[in-house]
């Protein structure tokens, strides 16, 4: 057999340093981390935010969080599911969406903060740049500041964490960035490409036109696949009073600004569970259902079940 030179030896495994947990699980990457929460040391007791924006199968986060040595503290936040009180029922995981999240997230955070009157946000949604540091000048307090914490999502143009970041902006904060990323930014191709921003591409998705014009095409082709896919939208539009998609985000987006707070959760007991045997390994839930719920047996129980074995064995 050829010689083979081993390269991880037994000081390799003695000095080897297994990674943090998050990291092993690929849930958080350390290194964007890092730069994201270091503070400078002379700004005391003084926490940078970040706007914390993630993308799930059923719905969308946007929280505002800052870092402490124990963990890290949650500010303000909104979750796409309590867009269906403000009248959007389905969809909660498209980019308009994920632009309503936003734009409750940062109206909940100024008005937890007292800076609502100051900083209202964006008069007019039609996709163009906004910056609410514009708006500082002539006011004590200076506009919230937040930078974007997208995660391990794939910053590419007209992802859906641009949305999150849309809607804040136009709620009121501010968090730097440029419109390279967002739907509607076009680079040619070749070094010193031309670059513009089509600001009616952005408003688009954040109205949702490019799902209603789907909705149309879909409806004259196939009626019953349109009856299968959207007769969800065609009920939330029926009881918004609206004949378009683009009256019911408008409806959902004033809605937010009038009332952003969020509603107390109501405190639930848990009902007592009953046993129906000695051992306490059936229980009978208040509907009456029966399960079986494995208990750790006790030294004494495990030495009769090893004997009871041996003696069903031998027999």
């Amino acid at each position: 057999m050829a010689f083979v030179k081993v390269y991880k030896t037994k000081a390799y495994y003695k000095r080897f340093q297994t990674r943090f947990r998050r990291r092993r699980e690929g849930k958080t990457d350390y290194y964007a981390r890092k730069r994201l929460i270091t503070q400078d040391k002379s700004k005391y007791n003084t926490p940078k935010y970040r706007l914390v924006a993630r993308v799930t199968c059923s719905r969308v986060i946007a929280q505002v969080i800052y870092a402490t040595i124990q963990g890290d503290r949650i500010v303000a936040g909104a979750d796409s599911y309590e867009l269906k009180k403000y009248g959007l029922e389905t969809g909660l995981t498209n980019y308009a969406a994920c632009y309503a999240t936003g734009l409750l997230c940062a109206r909940r955070l100024l008005n937890k903060t007292g800076l609502d009157k100051l900083y209202t946000g964006a008069k007019k949604t039609d996709g163009e740049a906004y910056d609410v540091s514009n708006d500082h000048k002539g006011n004590e307090r200076r506009p919230f500041k937040a930078v974007l914490d997208v995660g391990l999502t794939r910053t590419t143009t007209g992802n859906r964490v641009f949305g999150i970041l849309k809607g804040a902006c136009d709620g009121g904060l501010h968090v730097p960035h440029s419109t390279k990323r967002f739907p509607g930014f076009v680079k040619e191709t070749g070094k010193g490409g031309k670059e513009t921003y089509n600001a009616k591409a952005h408003r688009e998705r954040i109205f949702g036109l490019h799902v209603e014009k789907y909705m149309k095409t879909l409806k004259d082709s196939d009626k019953e696949a349109y009856n299968k896919q959207f007769s969800k939208w065609d009920a939330a539009m029926k009881k918004g009073n609206v004949t378009s998609l683009e009256k019911l985000y408008t409806k959902v987006h004033e809605e937010i600004r009038k009332n952003p707070t969020a509603v107390a959760k109501k405190e639930t007991k848990q009902a007592e569970l009953k046993y129906l045997d000695k051992a306490r390994t059936i229980v009978q839930t208040a509907n009456g259902k029966k399960y079986k719920r494995d208990r750790r047996l006790t030294l004494a129980e495990r030495k009769k079940r090893v004997e009871q074995k041996i003696a069903k064995a031998v027999a």
